[in-house]
């Protein structure tokens, strides 16, 4: 079978002597690279190796890949029925797994029929049009999510071959077509195994361009290590000039890290080939479905062949701090077999390394909102409201909210002498905000700088940096720097608003207490809800100079965010009340205090802590196991 004459999903060993497919909703096909003319009786076998649906028998150069659909294709398929233009009809038996069903092509008769486990079954088809009677007919497969495997007569067949009938390993030459669709030797399987340059191995999708860097450069450390081969990595982001990455392509690539946009974009063009892919990985997949490439997923995955040119299966790989949220399972469903959970910190928690607190703002009670000279700048959703001191109007009260957070902010700096430290704000207006009020009033003592989408690929590049190189003393972001930026010995981080996912709070505070180093991690929750902005689909700028200040159910772009009903979200989410601190922002005494510095590590106390890789031994001598066992299984299966 031809690995180039086939669909997407249809993977085929190098002999050409097995095909898989591994979808499960729909058919896959292909068609063999040696065909015959004229006349003479014809045959060769198919043994079913696997569980699934099938159809088997022979095709035209003009008949679709999904056999039997049209008039140039006749299959015999596993529920007892053949098929020649979309019409089943009930022939044979039904056939599964072990099962050996003989093709026989009859071209002196113009008949077609098929054996099982050497049982003649009986004439399927006569070929009565006379341009039938006289074209190449090819042995060609379907499948939905099933294997199979040949025998043309290269070694002995299983059952004795039909009287009058010549396998086609031995046709006479005069009778030999090769498919036109393959190499000038009539076999693609020898090219197959050698990828091209521009069909890496494997593929990590990341959700953001920080840490598709990240991973790259990580990456191109380890492959310090290794030699021979030499390891070639590319790096697909936007933001990059688009043909200094084709050039590269063009050199050669094994393992590619990529955003979806622009691998999407190479991929379409005809740039990046998935031919050769082996491993699929997805890292922060939570964070990609939620972004909406669910999609572009599934199409990518769809398109990569489940068995490799080279006879490797693709290993999809999924990572992610919350496995267990309800869209990661339902995508592990669709697209893995029986995948394998490694679950090296269990149901969403808080890690003792990590000490977190809430500090409740209530402009009813601290009022000195309503005299202050200076203030952070607030969003603009109450500029045209009535908001003015003394007023408990719900406006007016979440107007305050928006000034006292950044006071309070502010304290938190002041209090613990933070000179390091991520600051989450909700929206990337806030995150402007609150990098102007800190550069205004406090210039190097508050030096920040800025990361979201809204800003250039190279200054955010630049912004991360100045960060992790400890230039700036803050970083100011939404989000998007919750899943997985690593910023070794952060000591705190501060959220100026709780996130709306429960997921979200989980990756935020995990940015500190990282590689058992200790962190603090401050959260400001209104007493009372604040108006904000929520740009969707309906919003025509999507957020851009927007002042549609109605509320969303009247076609509006802003909503009321309760936080306090988050917080409680968040707690019952974690199994823990976190615990609540007063506007001073004095942290009470407890099991940390005078035993750490927060961006240090936790000195052992006797409190019952092991080292971190002590506690991971047992999990990875599991993982090692489970890993062995795959491998032995897989190679028991492809050598019955």
């Amino acid at each position: 079978y031809d690995p180039y004459y086939c669909n997407n999903a249809m993977a085929i060993t190098p002999d050409g002597l097995r095909c898989q497919s591994r979808e499960f909703k729909e058919w896959h096909g292909s068609r063999c690279t040696t065909g015959v003319q004229g006349k003479g009786k014809y045959y060769y076998e198919a043994t079913v190796t696997d569980e699934g649906l099938c159809r088997i028998g022979w095709s035209t150069e003009q008949a679709s890949l999904d056999l039997g659909t049209d008039r140039f294709g006749f299959g015999f398929g596993g529920t007892g029925k053949k098929s020649n233009c979309k019409q089943f009809d009930n022939y044979g038996d039904a056939f599964g797994k072990q099962d050996v069903i003989g093709c026989m092509l009859n071209l002196d008769t113009g008949e077609i029929g098929f054996t099982k486990n050497g049982a003649f079954l009986g004439v399927a088809f006569k070929l009565s049009d006379g341009n039938l009677r006289n074209a190449v007919y090819y042995p060609a497969v379907t499948l939905k999510n099933a294997e199979i495997a040949f025998n043309f007569g290269q070694t002995e067949l299983k059952y004795p071959i039909p009287e009058g009938y010549v396998a086609i390993c031995n046709v006479a030459k005069e009778n030999i077509v090769h498919n036109p669709n393959t190499g000038s030797s009539g076999s693609a399987a020898g090219d197959a195994a050698k990828p091209k340059p521009n069909a890496p191995q494997a593929i990590v999708i990341e959700p953001s361009r920080e840490l598709a860097e990240q991973t790259f450069n990580q990456i191109s450390k380890f492959k310090k290590h290794l030699k021979d081969p030499e390891v070639r990595e590319l790096l697909l982001i936007g933001g990059v000039n688009v043909r200094e990455q084709i050039e590269t392509l063009q050199r050669g690539v094994d393992i590619i890290v990529a955003t979806p946009g622009r691998l999407e974009d190479l991929i379409g063009g005809g740039y990046v080939l998935l031919n050769s892919c082996r491993f699929f990985v997805l890292d922060e997949a939570d964070g990609l479905l939620k972004q909406g490439y669910s999609d572009m997923i599934d199409r990518l995955h769809k398109q990569i062949p489940k068995i490799t040119s080279d006879g490797r299966r693709l290993q999809m790989v999924v990572c992610s701090a919350t496995l267990h949220s309800f869209e990661v399972k339902k995508m592990s469903e669709r697209l893995m077999h029986f995948p394998t959970w490694v679950d090296l910190k269990g149901e969403d928690s808080v890690p003792e390394t990590v000490h977190h607190v809430v500090c409740v703002v209530d402009p009813q009670l601290d009022t000195s909102w309503q005299t202050m000279r200076s203030h952070i700048p607030t969003d603009g959703v109450h500029a045209a409201d009535n908001v003015r001191p003394g007023s408990n109007t719900a406006e007016t009260l979440s107007e305050a909210v928006k000034m006292l957070k950044g006071e309070y902010a502010l304290k938190a700096i002041d209090e613990h002498k933070m000179d390091r430290a991520i600051i989450f704000c909700r929206t990337k207006l806030d995150c402007d905000n609150m990098e102007r009020y800190l550069r205004q009033i406090g210039g190097q003592k508050y030096s920040c700088v800025c990361l979201h989408s809204d800003r250039a690929p190279k200054e955010r590049k630049t912004n991360l940096e100045k960060f992790k190189n400890k230039e700036v003393k803050f970083l100011i972001c939404t989000d998007v720097a919750a899943r997985g930026l690593d910023v070794s010995g952060l000591p705190f981080i501060i959220n100026v608003t709780l996130p709306d996912e429960k997921s979200n709070y989980v990756h935020r505070i995990g940015r500190v207490g990282r590689a058992d180093r200790m962190g603090l991690a401050f959260s400001l929750v209104s007493s009372v809800p604040e108006k904000v902005w929520y740009h969707g689909q309906w919003c025509p700028t999507r957020g851009k100079n927007c002042r549609n200040t109605e509320l969303t159910d009247l076609k509006g772009c802003c909503m009321w965010y309760d936080e306090k009903m988050y917080l409680a979200e968040i707690e019952d989410h974690l199994t823990v009340t976190i615990p609540q601190i007063e506007k001073d922002m004095k942290v009470p005494l407890n099991e940390f205090d005078g035993k750490v510095i927060y961006g240090e590590k936790r000195i052992n106390t006797g409190s019952g802590y092991k080292d971190h890789v002590d506690q991971l031994i047992p999990v990875v001598k599991e993982l090692a196991r489970l890993e062995r066992d795959a491998q032995t299984l897989y190679l028991k299966r492809i050598m019955q």
